[in-house]
């Protein structure tokens, strides 16, 4: 056995994740073919890459036709660089201090800038640095997170075009309700988008607001949502998550492209046995055996990211066959009703999250069931399960 075969047999030994690379690949081509060709796109790859794996997913979007990155924080990125990804990437969160500047700078990076106070060190970083710093200036135009009122637009474009050593590279703005079926919001937030470029051009005297002897900056302002809602969304760069991941960010929009998901879940049985009728089962005894059942233990639990609420709710794939999931999900382990699979052995692979036979277990089919978002499932799988690529 190769050390390679021998290394996934022994990540097999309890539970881990699969990741699909070429249903990855596949899912960038499919947003691409939906772009201008004056448009590129940003991977976001925050939070290990929506728990699919920053290094690999960031190599394997970029081979596949992705142009930028996108991250949350400054750590993030230094990962990205470390593992000699030299694509353009930006920082999406928000940057307060010399440390964090003096390490974007290092590992050429890209900040966010969403206030005055911080165009003021941001430029007194850079001086201090004998660099000159792109900026990323962000916009609230309806979010009510980050960044400066879009009305205030250019009046915060002058005051960072007067600071010395930083360089404007974008101008964007993030979408509130993009994914809704009403896009009333959507469509004042962008309104207000264009009110903040038209008053940004009209100061600066020309229709891109920049002299052709300078560096004009890029716009953007679509997420995966908004990408697979409206072209006029699109401007210069889209900013795609969730359907890198081969999710639909709204079931009204399964019809614009064809995904695939990347990511499965699997993990092993651990022992097989018989309970009598009337047992209970995990802790507090939630669940108490109506008749003679045969359980099965899996090694996996909430400690892996499976959700406890999930208890007595979720169902899983064995054989191609779905079976109930019993008792109390514990920190380490779960137990599943196999009666109507007799001669289940431990070892066997067991299907949390994707496809065995003709059936699916989708993320979007936890999400529901815990009235939550599939964002929210997939960022939750610890470290502690493997990624296995293939």
């Amino acid at each position: 056995m190769s050390k390679c075969s021998h290394a996934y047999a022994e990540l097999r030994q309890r539970a881990w994740v699969e990741i699909d690379k070429a249903a990855l690949a596949h899912n960038v081509k499919e947003i691409k073919q939906i772009l201008s060709p004056q448009t590129v796109l940003m991977a976001v790859v925050k939070a290990d890459a929506y728990g699919h794996g920053a290094d690999t997913v960031s190599k394997t979007v970029l081979a596949a036709g992705a142009n930028w990155l996108g991250v949350a924080t400054v750590p993030e990125g230094i990962d990205l660089r470390e593992a000699q990804i030299e694509a353009p990437i930006l920082i999406l969160g928000a940057v307060n201090s010399p440390e964090q500047l003096r390490a974007i700078a290092h590992w050429d990076l890209q900040p966010t800038l969403c206030t005055h106070q911080q165009a003021l060190l941001f430029s007194d970083v850079a001086v201090e640095e004998d660099i000159t710093l792109p900026v990323h200036l962000k916009l609230d135009t309806g979010m009510s997170r980050l960044g400066t009122l879009w009305e205030q637009a250019a009046e915060f474009v002058q005051l960072v075009e007067q600071l010395p050593n930083l360089q404007i590279a974008s101008i964007y703005s993030h979408l509130a309700t993009a994914d809704d079926r009403d896009p009333t919001v959507m469509r004042q937030q962008h309104q207000r988008f264009e009110e903040a470029r038209a008053q940004i051009f009209t100061v600066r005297g020309n229709h891109r607001g920049f002299a052709p002897t300078e560096i004009t900056p890029i716009l953007h302002l679509a997420n995966s949502a908004a990408t697979l809602t409206d072209k006029a969304l699109h401007y210069d760069m889209v900013r795609v998550g969730l359907a890198l991941y081969g999710l639909y960010p709204a079931t009204h929009l399964t019809s614009v492209v064809d995904l695939k998901p990347v990511l499965q879940v699997k993990a092993l049985v651990t022992q097989v046995k018989t309970i009598p009728a009337g047992t209970g089962v995990s802790y507090g005894y939630k669940f108490i055996a109506e008749r003679e059942m045969l359980l099965a233990v899996v090694g996996i639990g909430y400690a892996d990211g499976i959700p406890r609420n999930l208890s007595d709710k979720m169902k899983v794939l064995i054989r191609g066959q779905l079976v109930l999931q019993v008792g109390a999900i514990t920190m380490d382990q779960m137990m599943l009703d196999i009666s109507t699979i007799p001669d289940l052995q431990p070892g066997e692979v067991v299907t949390l999250l994707g496809k065995d036979g003709d059936i699916e277990i989708r993320v979007d089919d936890w999400a529901a069931t815990l009235g939550t978002i599939s964002w929210e499932i997939l960022s939750g799988f610890k470290h502690r399960l493997p990624r296995v690529y293939s």
